[in-house]
């Protein structure tokens, strides 16, 4: 049993350094494509679903993305990923290029700095002040935290969230 256990957690682990290794290989391939096209990277992800891989590949610029921006870029990755001995991707996957869309993800600083007056969704790990999701206007970032305001019933309300407790942050569609 226990030797069944480990070789299932040695898979996990292996499978962790395999993905790193081809989000690293990805993201170094993709972007010269995309600074020629004025292009940003928005995120790299190579995952498992079912019994497929996808490798996503999250691209935008000023204006948003269109589908044959996308699909210019995933021509020009699959022959650069063709090129490639050895193969970064020995599995057969599915590629994906595509917008990050309305509610796109905030990872990078530089998204958090472009973030600053709008509309965001923050989850955090921990509640604070008896909660764990915050809707609001993004009004201060700094290295160690955000600020945001809110609203509380009828009223508008400032928070400082520790960045540190912050599990994920998007843009959020205000309604």
């Amino acid at each position: 049993m226990l030797a069944l256990f480990n070789a299932a957690s040695n898979l996990r682990q292996r499978r962790v350094i395999v993905s790193k290794s081809v989000v690293e290989t990805v993201t170094e391939l993709v972007t010269p494509i995309l600074d020629a096209h004025h292009f940003e990277l928005v995120d790299v992800e190579f995952v498992k679903e079912g019994k497929g891989w996808y490798l996503r590949v999250f691209i935008d610029k000023p204006g948003g993305i269109n589908i044959e921006e996308c699909a210019l870029v995933s021509d020009q990755l699959s022959e650069q990923l063709d090129e490639c001995d050895p193969d970064p991707i020995p599995q057969a996957y599915y590629l994906e290029v595509s917008s990050p869309g309305a509610e796109r993800p905030l990872k990078k600083e530089r998204d958090y700095e472009r973030a600053v007056g709008e509309y965001v969704h923050v989850s955090l790990y921990q509640q604070l002040n008896g909660k764990k999701v915050y809707e609001g206007t993004l009004t201060k970032v700094t290295p160690t935290e955000l600020t945001m305001e809110y609203a509380d019933k009828a009223r508008t309300k400032t928070i400082v969230i520790p960045r540190t407790r912050v599990a994920q942050a998007r843009l959020a569609i205000k309604f």
